[in-house]
């Protein structure tokens, strides 16, 4: 995984973060779910770098 990729995916797992706590802040459930999810796709695109890493050894 390149840095430029591993940025990316932990500022969107920070900006999942965000959006998550400030769902629970305010009462949005929407908000928190979609907070969820920003870090869910963040750790899957993490692990699909991972394998990629492991077929070009």
């Amino acid at each position: 995984m390149s840095a430029e990729d591993k940025i990316k995916n932990a500022a969107q797992d920070l900006g999942g973060k965000v959006k998550e706590t400030a769902g629970k802040a305010v009462g949005n459930e929407s908000l928190e779910a979609e907070g969820k999810a920003d870090q869910a796709t963040a750790a899957v695109k993490d692990k699909v770098e991972d394998v990629k890493g492991v077929f070009k050894k």
